[in-house]
């Protein structure tokens, strides 16, 4: 049997752009990518804390550095530049892999650059 499982989030990210007119997605900083071993094009779970919106959409990457966090299309409708997000990714995993696995957890500053890598997921 699998079960999912969380596999990593970028917790509390400040939204930093909305654009209703660009392609749908969610652009993030290659750097929180990289912080939290989520991929271009992978499918995410956003949760707004500012109003409570749960949405879908995919990862489109965003120049390193630059604390990007922007939506797209019709997800710039849930949420407004400043709102704080949980972005989710989950993964499917074996009885035994679940025995070995930790979710990545990122934390960020008040620029959404990580300031931690890992932490377990009772964050």
């Amino acid at each position: 049997m699998l079960r999912t499982m969380l596999q990593a989030k970028l917790h509390r990210v400040r939204v930093t752009q909305a654009d209703l007119d660009y392609e749908g997605s969610c652009g993030i900083d290659e750097a929180l990518l990289e912080a939290s071993g989520l991929r271009e094009n992978q499918y995410i779970e956003l949760y707004n804390v500012n109003n409570g919106e749960r949405f879908s959409t995919y990862i489109i990457k965003a120049p390193r550095g630059s604390g990007a966090i922007s939506l797209n299309g019709a997800a710039a409708r849930r949420a407004m530049v400043g709102d704080l997000l949980i972005i989710c990714a989950y993964s499917q995993y074996s009885e035994a892999e679940i025995e070995k696995h930790e979710p990545i957890v990122v934390l960020v500053d008040e620029q959404n650059r990580p300031r931690v890598k890992s932490l377990r997921a009772a964050v």
